[in-house]
């Protein structure tokens, strides 16, 4: 049984400006899209120019922080929304959305596909590679926050998590009595997370398009990769406490979410390889 390590969520402070962890993770995720899109560039017959990827982080940027934030509010906290439409601007409150991140992107993607004159796919099949080393930035400052935690577990890993730290984690989400020291031992969700949608998924992607593939099939991938391994891992995820289960007391928002985009995954290899022959 382990116990979480007790993390300064502020990384470093200067006075009145403090660095957070989790702010140096969007800075890893950007900066990690970046180089690897400078090598994908690089790449013979790429068809792309190296300050074409500095554009195309931007706009990726853009989308990700703007889609992220009103995705959270809108699938997560979409009641609170309706009493006051001003949450969307409340970011010091805290709360992005994988999924409204990615529909930003796919919006951000596609005006920057028509300013570069290219297909759409053309554009994702390119951008989707260097997307999971960042998704696992994310979930590791999830996991220095002490966000996002797993149902109960009794495995070796499972840990037990101080509640005079987190408070709505052992007051809302798990329900215990007043007073609890530790919540039980829990699933690490977020290094779950971190393991499957950033390091292996990132593996499948680069290896799978170091060779030359049918358009389509990589964002099919991406889909197909990521949608699996969000399902999967929901099943030892709490839910959040103001949503709980929505369906048979086990199926969260998040597989909601996550299972257009198996569908759309799906569906986008069988038009990739509806050729036959096609490599």
């Amino acid at each position: 049984m382990l116990t979480y390590p007790d993390i300064d969520p502020v990384l470093v402070a200067l006075g009145p400006l403090q660095v957070h962890w989790y702010g140096l993770m969007y800075l890893i995720a950007f900066a990690s899209a970046w180089w690897l899109g400078r090598l994908r560039a690089a790449r013979p017959g790429s068809g792309w120019k190296p300050e074409a990827v500095d554009d195309m982080l931007f706009w990726g940027a853009l989308g990700v922080v703007l889609g992220g934030r009103v995705g959270y509010v809108l699938f997560y906290d979409f009641s609170r929304f309706l009493d006051d439409p001003l949450i969307l601007l409340a970011v010091w409150q805290g709360g992005m959305s994988f999924h409204g991140g990615f529909l930003g992107v796919l919006v951000a993607m596609w005006f920057f596909a028509r300013r570069q004159k290219m297909g759409f796919f053309q554009m994702m099949d390119f951008v989707a590679p260097l997307v999971p080393i960042g998704l696992g930035a994310g979930r590791m400052g999830n996991f220095i926050n002490g966000e996002l935690w797993g149902a109960p577990s009794d495995l070796p890993w499972a840990m037990r998590v101080p509640c005079r730290e987190f408070v709505e984690l052992c007051t809302y989400k798990l329900q215990l009595p007043p007073g609890t020291e530790f919540t039980p031992p829990l699933h690490p969700n977020q290094l779950y997370e971190a393991a499957l949608e950033g390091v292996a998924l990132f593996l499948l992607l680069w290896l799978f398009s170091a060779r030359p593939r049918p358009v389509m099939a990589v964002s099919a991938l991406f889909l197909l990769g990521y949608g699996l391994f969000r399902f999967a891992i929901e099943f030892v995820r709490i839910p959040d406490a103001h949503l709980g289960y929505l369906a048979f007391d086990w199926v969260t928002m998040g597989q909601i979410l996550s299972l257009p985009m198996i569908i759309g995954g799906i569906i986008l290899f069988a038009l990739a390889y509806r050729k036959k022959g096609a490599v």
